[in-house]
């Protein structure tokens, strides 16, 4: 059965392992395999994960098959009892499974070359669905395979190994899938935008852009940062490249004063450049917390800061005799009094302070835990977040927001 590009090839992921559902092991195979499956124009919509019972096995791939051409499995290929994705594939399609001799013979020959013993356990791996295909596995002991059911459609089943999956998707499936199906291209570009939320920049674009299905936009925010992802889908790549150039530039006319960078680039990289680029300098101060502006910015911009210090705790914070922590005053309040106080006194075009309470995680009984003030040409900027030091994330959304607001600061300033 051969597709034309017109076809849309459709795919489903299914992870299979209990480990999975119990938040045991990350499933980063189901990801690699998106990857993979956008890389040859390859439609996923779903990607499923189910434990390790045959008919809730059976049921995640009848339904898998309702609405692919392609399913991937992925794990369940081993000799164990709870290694059920053989079976299940050959219930999923209508068929029984079938002990291949030879696919024994090549299992004990693996493992002699690992010096290996070899149990009755492995012959289940000798059983594939009825007419499957097998896809050998020269760097693992579970074969793979690829099953089709009446109407066409395929299953593929990989191991869980990330490696053995990995090797078999590169060397096997990708070249089946290509010989099997006339497949175009899915190619991808990144804008990236900020000082504006992710509603405002929604209504911005308007539902003409935002509904349109190929190029389609989607809308991702990151920790201050709104990636606006448009993808193609075409025969070739000079024809995605020509479609993602057309609909960036429309999305440019819209919200272009907004954009900062594309695909790679990062807030840190792109302040780090309008820093230098126009010989602005900065004063950076931190407390209660490290490593959120100092050390964040690429190495360099050391050349435009020209001031910078940490404090162990934001009431320990004395930049000199006539600045020192209120506490009459919020952590927010003192945030934006240390920036304008730093700017000032230093004569720069910008300046950060972060104060955070550094003992304090998640859900504390104060209003602010963390605060940020950004001091650009005059204006002064601010933002408080319940977290405080001890928070995983501490590190990262300060350090976007404070960077992203002081890039659309300058941009303002510019615009006058």
């Amino acid at each position: 059965m051969t597709h034309t590009i017109a076809d849309n090839v459709n795919a489903e992921v299914v992870a299979i392992g209990t480990e999975l559902l119990l938040g045991a092991l990350t499933d980063t195979n189901s990801v690699y395999l998106a990857q993979q499956l956008r890389d040859l124009g390859i439609n996923l919509y779903f990607m499923t994960s189910v434990g390790d019972n045959i008919d809730r096995i059976v049921q995640a791939l009848t339904i898998a098959l309702s609405r692919a051409d392609v399913v991937i499995t992925c794990g369940g290929l081993g000799p164990t009892v709870d290694d059920m994705t053989r079976e299940a594939v050959a219930r999923a399609i209508g068929t029984e499974l079938v002990y291949h001799e030879s696919l024994f013979e090549a299992i004990k020959e693996r493992f002699a070359t690992f010096r290996a013993t070899i149990t009755e356990n492995n012959k289940r791996q000798a059983y594939l669905p009825e007419n499957a295909v097998v896809i050998p596995n020269p760097v693992g002991t579970a074969p793979s395979f690829m099953a089709e059911n009446a109407d066409g459609k395929i299953i593929i089943s990989l191991p869980g190994v990330p490696r053995e999956m990995k090797f078999l998707m590169e060397t096997a499936v990708i070249p089946l899938l290509r010989d099997r199906y006339k497949l175009g291209i899915i190619k991808a570009r990144t804008l990236k935008s900020a000082g504006i939320g992710e509603s405002s920049l929604d209504d911005l674009l308007g539902d003409d852009l935002l509904n349109h299905s190929n190029p389609s936009i989607g809308l991702a925010a990151h920790q201050g940062v709104i990636d606006i992802r448009i993808t193609a889908k075409a025969d070739d790549l000079a024809t995605a490249d020509d479609m993602l150039s057309d609909m960036a530039g429309r999305v440019y006319e819209r919200a272009g004063e907004f954009i900062f960078g594309e695909d790679s680039d990062t807030i840190e990289t792109v302040i780090s450049r309008y820093l230098i680029a126009n010989g602005h300098t900065v004063a950076l101060l931190e407390s209660g917390i490290d490593n959120v502006i100092i050390g964040r910015l690429p190495g360099e911009t050391a050349q435009q800061i020209v001031w910078s210090h940490n404090y162990e705790h934001p009431e320990h914070t004395v930049i000199d005799a006539s600045m020192s922590y209120d506490h009459t005053q919020t952590l927010r309040d003192n945030a934006q009094r240390f920036a304008a106080y730093l700017a000032e006194q230093n004569n720069t075009d910008m300046a950060i302070a972060v104060l955070s309470l550094p003992d304090v995680s998640e859900g504390s009984d104060v209003e602010h835990a963390t605060a940020v003030a950004v001091f650009v040409n005059g204006e002064v900027s601010s933002r408080g977040y319940g977290f405080g030091a001890r928070y995983d994330l501490a590190r990262s959304w300060p350090t976007r927001w404070a960077l992203s607001r002081a890039w659309r600061m300058f941009k303002e300033s510019e615009a006058g």
